[in-house]
């Protein structure tokens, strides 16, 4: 199958800001690709020109179309979540079914009441009646029920509580996702996410740090935990980052080999905000 997204040399500039600096992603079918990045990375501005929504230098395929030049063709195939969902206060539940069904042909009414069975709104309620979780699982549901191949997700749970958090990604995983569509998440809670993605892509200052599937993250990647009088061994096989833990010091490292890590001290797979905060920081403490 072809790439759902292939970027090469991807640019974009604000004045002298690069707030894309020669991107090349490649994202195949069946996917779950964890975007993450500090503020004013870079993640927004790639999400809009994956979306076609502001113009670019490079090249950059969406399901095999430009997404600026042919955003009609893209928006027929994709979906987006950002992380405020914009549905008018007055309509009610019923009515934003009605809407998207007329304007979208992909979508399926009967799979987006389904969806809502499960939840405590009610299709005569109206939006200004629903809490921000309600109007998230709102939301949720009138994606969910569109069939297309791309699912972009915005900080798609930033404000709700762990509960909706929590249930949003199980039904997104549970109900939505198979290897025929694919997903592409930006988020600042990582640690709520690394279960589910199989790819994950750190961005900062425009360019991309890391790009790796979560099979070789897990295999490249060690965290090692010392006791002080190991501390200068550890330090000479060169972690990208260390830190204090206890009374103990954490390193991470990349590609050394784990026996001989093992020799000095506790060995730990690092979760994807560890991994994230040492490739920010680097060798830094």
């Amino acid at each position: 199958m072809n790439a759902i997204v292939k970027a090469r040399g991807l640019r974009k500039r604000y004045g002298k800001v690069n707030a894309l600096d020669g991107i090349d992603l490649t994202v195949e079918p069946g996917r779950i690709v964890g975007l993450i990045g500090p503020n004013g990375a870079g993640k927004t501005t790639a999400l809009k020109a994956l979306l076609g929504l502001t113009r670019f230098e490079g090249t950059l395929e969406v399901l095999g179309h430009d997404p600026y030049r042919e955003r009609a063709e893209v928006m027929q195939r994709v979906c987006f979540i950002a992380d405020v969902a914009i549905l008018p206060r007055w309509l009610r539940v019923r009515q934003a079914l009605g809407f998207v069904e007329g304007v979208h042909p992909r979508f399926s009414r009967e799979r987006a009441e389904s969806f809502l069975a499960k939840t405590d709104i009610n299709p005569d309620s109206r939006v200004r009646a629903l809490s921000k979780g309600m109007v998230t699982q709102l939301h949720l549901a009138l994606v969910m029920a569109i069939d297309v191949e791309l699912l972009v997700l915005d900080e798609p749970t930033l404000g709700l509580d762990i509960l909706y958090r929590k249930q949003f990604y199980e039904t997104l995983l549970n109900d939505y996702f198979d290897d025929q569509r694919t997903i592409l998440v930006t988020t600042h809670q990582v640690e709520e996410i690394e279960n589910l993605l199989t790819d994950l892509v750190f961005i900062n200052d425009g360019r991309i740090v890391l790009n790796e599937t979560m099979e070789a993250v897990g295999d490249k990647f060690t965290e090692l935990l010392v006791a002080p009088d190991r501390v200068e061994a550890a330090r000479a096989l060169g972690a990208i980052h260390e830190r204090d833990v206890l009374g103990k010091r954490l390193f991470l490292y990349e590609g050394v080999a784990r026996d001989k890590l093992a020799e000095l001290g506790e060995l730990h797979r690092p979760s994807v905000a560890d991994l994230f905060v040492a490739k920010m920081q680097g060798v830094a403490a």
